[in-house]
């Protein structure tokens, strides 16, 4: 699987941030917890979530998800 960070919307990266924040913290993202973090509504998140899985950058995990490949850096 490539991984085009181009092919991310500015949501997908602002959620994906927030991903790596939790998975730093928590060791993996919880649903409740990403659209608190990204003050996004939670069908928005969902969506950005599925985006960030189709391209590798976000793997389900149990019941969150966790960081997949990234080749590119985030601040969080």
């Amino acid at each position: 699987m490539t991984h085009d960070v181009q092919a991310l919307s500015d949501v997908d990266i602002h959620v994906y941030e927030a991903v790596a924040s939790q998975a730093v913290e928590h060791g993996e993202a919880s649903l409740a917890g990403l659209v608190r973090a990204s003050g996004l509504t939670e069908e928005q998140v969902r969506e950005c979530i599925a985006h960030l899985i189709e391209h590798g950058y976000v793997l389900p995990r149990g019941d969150g998800y966790a960081l997949g490949a990234h080749t590119f850096e985030v601040e969080y």
